[in-house]
This record gives C-alpha cells, structure tokens and sequence, in this order.
C-alpha cells in the first residue's frame, strides 16, 4: 500500500491536472465560439461559389481545350493527398480521425496500383504516417504561426497545390478536414481538389435558399469564366476546410478537456477515500500499539 505522502503527493498532482484542464475547456469554449461563427459565415460564400461553378459546369462540355483544374491530365495514376489536422495536441480524437480516414482512402489506393503522394497541413496527423508510410510524404506546410487563419493563408495552400499540379507531380488531389457539426461531433470529409469535382445543378438547388432561380447569361464564354474561377474556387475550398478544421479542433478540445476535467475529479475522491483509510489504519495501529504497551507494563 502506498505511503500516506505518496497518496498526498497523488492528490495534489491531480488537482494540478484538474486545474489545467478546467482552464483549457475554458480557453477551447472561447475560442470555439469565434471559430464556429467564422465557419457557419464562411458556408454561404463556398455554397454560392458552389452553384455558380455548377451552372457553368452545366453548359461546357470537359475536353482537351478545358482548362486543366477541370479536364486534368486526363490519367489517374498519381493521387496527392493534402491531409489537414492542426499544429497542436490534447484535441480527443480530431486529429485521428482525420488520419484514420486519409489512412483508409491511402490503402485503397494502393491497393489499386495507384502512386499515393501526401502532403500535410498542420503536424499533429503527420506522426503515424512518419512511421509507417515516411517515403510517401512530400510536404509539409507549417500553421503554427496562424491564429486565425485568413484568406491569404488558403490561397498560399491552394497555390503550392497546383504549382505542384502543373509541375506533373500528380493527377489527382483529395483534400481531407474535419466538418464542424457541434461540439461534440466532427465528421472527417474528404473532397476532390484536382480536377475541380464540379456539384450538379441539381444537387445545388436542391438546397434550400431564399433566392428564386434566375437565367443567367455569361460573357466572355463559359470556359473563360471556368479558367479564372477555377482557381478561386480552389482556394475557397481550402479556406472552408481550414475554418471547418479550426472549429472541429476547438469543440474536439473542449469536450476532450472537460471529460478530463471529470475524470480528474473521479480520480481525486477516490485517492481521497484510499488516503483516509490509509490514514485510519495507521491512527489504528498506533492505538493498538500504545494499548498493547500499557497492558505489558
């Protein structure tokens, strides 16, 4: 049986942990409400995005001439995956999840005979794959100097992708993140980046909007429009899948933070009840000891 200093000892050392991990439940609520906020007002942006870049998907037809974010390389032999997690830890299982799901599309892959390339933002999903699939990492993009990520810190992302693209490094990009749903859940999602996996015009108005459909007519043509937009509309989906991420990373904290706040404090009443008991036997044995003494004499 532990000593009563070492149970003491125990205590306090938990008590420190609850502190810390009640402060950053704290901290991650906060900070949720922020992220949440810059998410859900970032929703309509990608969602007219969406459907503008559906209706001229409807009226081209994908060929040679098309622009290559649209038509790519015409192969589907060397797929990139850009695996976005966060820089930091202690986030329950946002980041597994996120890794877990890439893992699977990966094995798929490979399964296939398709060559898997990966490229990282953020660390914290870097690790397993460093010890198990090192040789078919090519990048890593570092966020830990980004509060709040911005516009600009997207369309740097998006700009390596296709810089990459257009060097002949791959044919194919997905884009993995986690969508913000609650606190308590975030969904690992994939989408395809490279070529730009258009949504149908169905599937764009088959969502609710207060906005009566309307012909539109484009100048300069489709494709021209398609060429310039192409591009925007892929910084657009990273900077959702960043702000999705940085909200997922907060809900996942806090919730992963105040289950360790309560179990901390589990943990402390029942080294409290091992300490008194503990403490009662030796006040016990001192008595019987001191009374044996007496009777001796």
């Amino acid at each position: 049986m532990a000593s009563l200093k070492a149970l003491k000892n125990r205590i306090t050392s938990v008590k420190s942990t609850q502190k810390i991990t009640k402060a950053m439940k704290m901290v991650a609520a906060a900070k949720l409400r922020r992220a949440q906020e810059a998410a859900e007002a970032a929703r309509p942006y990608s969602e007219r995005m969406a459907a503008v870049m559906a209706s001229l998907g409807s009226r081209v037809t994908v060929g040679p001439e098309s622009p290559r974010l649209l038509a790519g390389t015409g192969k589907d032999q060397v797929h990139l995956l850009v695996i976005a997690s966060s820089e930091r830890g202690l986030a329950g299982g946002f980041n597994t999840n996120i890794a877990r799901l890439a893992r699977k599309t990966m094995e798929t892959l490979l399964a296939e005979g398709k060559t898997v390339k990966l490229l990282f933002v953020g660390k914290k999903a870097r690790a397993p794959f460093m010890r198990t699939h090192k040789e078919l990492i090519i990048g890593y993009i570092d966020q830990s100097h980004i509060k709040n990520a911005a516009f600009a810190d997207a369309k740097a992302i998006a700009d390596d992708i296709t810089s990459r693209f257009e060097a002949g490094e791959f044919d194919v990009a997905h884009l993995f993140f986690a969508r913000f749903r609650s606190a308590l859940v975030q969904e690992p999602t994939e989408i395809q980046l490279i070529p730009a996996a258009l949504p149908t015009v169905a599937a764009v108005e088959a969502k609710p909007s207060d906005a009566a459909p309307a012909s539109i007519e484009y100048e300069p043509d489709e494709e021209a429009i398609l060429a310039e937009l192409l591009p925007r509309n892929l910084a657009v989906q990273v900077f959702r899948a960043l702000l999705e991420n940085a909200a997922s990373e907060q809900g996942s904290r806090m919730t992963a933070m105040d289950n360790a706040t309560r179990n901390a404090g589990e943990m402390i009443k029942k080294l409290t009840i091992t300490y008194n008991r503990t403490r009662q036997a030796a006040i016990t044995k001192e008595l019987i000891e001191i009374i044996s003494g007496a009777e001796a004499l």
